[in-house]
């Protein structure tokens, strides 16, 4: 008789069923890599255009603008802007902090400005 037994049958069913679990996983994975790059790339935009916005406000404007939202486009971002002594003493460091997701996860951008006398 020709065909296969059962045992190796069996047998090609584990290999196969361990190949397909670690594509699954492996593409899972990945798709949360991209998610979370995706997700930093928005944090980062959103940021810079927080920066150069903050930079145009005169300094009494720029002391007040202390935290917000991105709502209605970015609804789970935030923003916080702090202002502190840099350690050239003609600057001040400008640095906004933008916060997002459940886990709460932030990235955190400097900028230099001149101090006015």
């Amino acid at each position: 008789m020709k065909g296969f037994t059962l045992l190796e049958v069996m047998v090609a069913l584990a290999i196969m069923a361990g190949v397909v679990l670690t594509v699954i996983s492996s593409v899972n994975y990945h798709l949360s890599l991209t998610t979370r790059n995706n997700e930093e790339t928005v944090a980062l935009l959103l940021a810079r255009a927080k920066l150069e916005e903050l930079e145009l406000l005169d300094k009494q404007q720029l002391e007040q603008a202390k935290e917000g939202t991105f709502k209605p486009d970015w609804p789970d971002y935030s923003w916080k802007a702090e202002i502190t002594p840099s350690p050239v003493l003609i600057f001040k460091t400008l640095t906004v902090t933008v916060t997002w997701g459940t886990q709460r996860r932030t990235l955190s951008l400097e900028h230099y400005l001149l101090q006015e006398k």
